[in-house]
This record gives structure tokens, sequence and C-alpha cells, in this order.
């Protein structure tokens, strides 16, 4: 397979993209694909979603990586491979790796969690410890790559790697004909270049709308020719890339008709929608899609609707705390802080007023000695679980009206 950059041959082909689905096909899960009734009539759109999540390592890279390996033959295949991944794509090549009986190396920094060293070893690849950030991590397997004859496997920036994941696109537009978008989380932009091509080969005016998280706007200031600043602690570390990829850049420059950002509520709000509506669990990145169709009604509204759910690799006190918070935000979890006197009998006329609007206390904090009040002041921080935002104005309207200070604990 030849990809060139020159005007006689495009980077990236349709052809490509069946020749790695007719390579990789029976050694991955051919993922279903359905309508969500609920989650259309939330967003105005015709929604049908891609569960990527259930392959076998809960995640699309493995289409890629697996193409990847598949073509290397002879002395390379023998020799093994190497790549630079904490996640989802170190998975996919250890998994597919021990199963083709191809050497398997991963190097991650020496931060990264134990879970995910263990995860990626079960699965039958090595794992080297080096470095403090990805970047020492990615020149050490670099390094590696020279030193030992491996052959390095990029996570997003390498033709076989993005011909494999179009393969997505190629099994949406079989499963549901008449899509006429596709909404795309975009990190390196190895998901986007392939389903992409793939798309646009087959219907020549399907919309394309890449996604990305609103503190790594890498691609979108690649293609848009801005300077967003680029970095922080996002939900979606899976799309969380500083420098998108130098090839698939150009795959998507004209490819691609937009490209959004999406905030951590919106990324929250969407694992969250996932888990309680479809009941499947997305990880930051495999919800971005449908975040972005939430954050811009007006842009999806009537449109059919393809959106890949690209992995649900997500840590489960994490997910837990998505939740939480989810719920925080739709008025069902609250914290009240008020200031009361410490006196006897102070707290049970506040539990009172709870009794009487059917709010249930979970978990009550006094605070005596740090706080700006008298001596014989406290405040008590009340969580609290209500029905719904309304039932928790009213508690809080009362408690105003029967003299209290209230202010209630807000999230970022």
């Amino acid at each position: 397979m030849n990809m060139t950059s020159d005007l006689a041959q495009p980077l990236l082909t349709i052809d490509h993209i069946r020749a790695a689905a007719a390579r990789i096909e029976g050694a991955i899960v051919h993922t279903a694909m359905d309508y969500s009734r609920t989650l259309s009539q939330i967003t105005g759109a015709d929604i049908w979603l891609k569960f990527e999540n259930l392959q076998f390592t809960a995640a699309y890279k493995e289409r890629g990586a697996l193409n990847a390996m598949l073509l290397l033959g002879g002395e390379k295949c023998n020799r093994g491979v190497i790549a630079a991944s904490a996640g989802n794509h170190a998975q996919g090549l250890s998994y597919h790796g021990a199963r083709l009986g191809i050497p398997v190396t991963i190097v991650m920094p020496r931060t990264t969690p134990t879970v995910k060293v263990m995860q990626t070893e079960v699965l039958g690849g090595t794992v080297v410890l080096h470095g403090e950030t990805f970047d020492e991590a990615y020149a050490h397997a670099r390094q590696l790559e020279d030193e030992l004859g491996l052959t390095f496997v990029h996570p997003f920036d390498d033709p076989h790697v993005a011909a494999g994941q179009g393969t997505v696109a190629l099994e949406m537009l079989e499963q549901v004909p008449e899509l006429d978008m596709l909404v795309i989380p975009i990190g390196g932009g190895g998901l986007a270049s392939g389903m992409g091509t793939a798309a646009r080969a087959i219907k020549p005016d399907i919309g394309l709308i890449g996604v990305e998280a609103q503190l790594f706007p890498s691609m979108y200031n690649r293609l848009k020719h801005t300077d967003l600043p680029c970095g922080g602690d996002t939900l979606a570390e899976g799309i969380a890339v500083k420098e998108p990829g130098a090839f698939t850049s150009k795959v998507l420059e004209g490819l691609i008709d937009d490209i959004v950002l999406v905030s951590e509520a919106q990324l929250e709000t969407a694992v969250s929608l996932l888990l309680q509506i479809e009941k499947t669990v997305a990880e930051g990145a495999g919800a971005a899609g449908l975040a972005a169709v939430l954050a811009y009604p007006d842009r999806f509204k009537g449109r059919k609707i393809g959106i890949p759910i690209c992995g649900g690799n997500i840590d489960t006190r994490l997910l837990a705390n998505v939740l939480l918070r989810d719920l925080a935000r739709s008025g069902r979890l609250a914290r009240l802080r008020l200031t009361l006197q410490d006196r006897p009998g102070a707290l049970f006329k506040v539990m009172r007023e709870f009794d009487s609007h059917n709010v249930n206390i979970i978990e009550i904090y006094h605070q005596r000695i740090f706080t700006h009040l008298p001596a014989k002041g406290l405040t008590a921080d009340i969580e609290c679980e209500a029905r719904d935002k309304d039932q928790l104005d009213a508690l809080v309207a009362s408690l105003r009206a029967s003299g209290y200070e209230v202010d209630q604990v807000e999230l970022g």
C-alpha cells in the first residue's frame, strides 16, 4: 500500500480503507449501530450510535493497530513493534500482537496509573516505564525502535493506522445508509481522517464535523489557524493531544466541514446520558460526539447523524464522580451551606425544614473552628438529595424565609 502526497495519488483513499476492512475482517467486532429514540427527542436530530466501546479492548483503536501489524511481514513481524501509549492504542496493539505472535513493547511514563500498566500486560504487551511525561516516553520509544530494530506504530499519524480506523465509517454507512452527517471525535486525527475519507467517497455530500475538547483544541488551531491555549486536565484524555498528526492534518484539510469544541461539563453530561439512557459506558473521548450535538443543537437539528462511541475505558471512580456531578447540575444533589447559632436544638430545627419538603439528607459537616463567624456561630454543610431542582429551590426558599443564611455550593 503506497500512500504519497503528490497529486497523482491521494494521501488516503477508500481503496486503502476497503483493503484494511478485508484484512482485519473476523478479527475485530463488527459492532452494533442503534437508533436512540430518547437522545433523538432530546437533541431534535436523528441520532444513531456506533458502539465501538464494545470491541474486545473497549475501543476502536485496535482496528488501526491490527491493520498496521498485518502489513509488517517477514523480519519486521518477528522482531516486533513498539509504541508510546498509556491508553487504548497500547491495549489494541498488545491484544492483537499476542494473538498474532508479534512481540509488542509499550513505553509508558513512570506516572502512568498501575491499572493501565496491568491492563496492557494482561493483554500480552511488555511495558517499559520511562520518563515523567508522555514526550519523554515517546522519545525513549523512538530510541528503542532504532536500538532493537523494532517497528514503531504511531497511535494516529500513520496511514495504515488511519486506514484501519476508517473501517468504522464503512460499517456505519453499510448499517445505516441514510446517514447525512458524521460527528467524529478528534485527538491526533487518525479516526477522523480515516472515517472522513471513507464517508466522503461513499456519500460525497455527507456532513463531517470533528469534535475536540475545549482544553485541547490542537487540530482546531491547525486547520483554523488560531492560537487557542492547549492543555489542562480533561475528562477526554483519549483526545487530549497537544500536537496533531502531520499526515492526518493534511488529510483533514479540505475534507472535514468544521471542528467544534466542547467543555468539560458538556463531556460529563454526555457520559452520564449514555449510561442513563443507552446503558452503555463511554469514556470522555468516546462521548465527545454526543457532547457536540448537545452543545450545538441548532447546528444538528433535523439531521440524520452517526456518532461513534469510540471508547469505554474510564476509571470506575471517575465515572462515579461524573454521575454524581451530573446529578448535582440537574438539581438532584446539592450541598447547602447554612449559618447557625451553636445552641441546643439549632440543627434539629433545620432538619424539620428538610423533612417538611421531603428532601433526603446524605451527609452533614459541622465547622466551628475554621470559620469567619463569631465563637458562638457555626456553619453546617448539608449534602442532600431532592426529586428535582424545583423541590430543592422550594426548600432553599423556605429556609431563607425562616431566617437562615443559605448558600448553595456550586460546581466548577
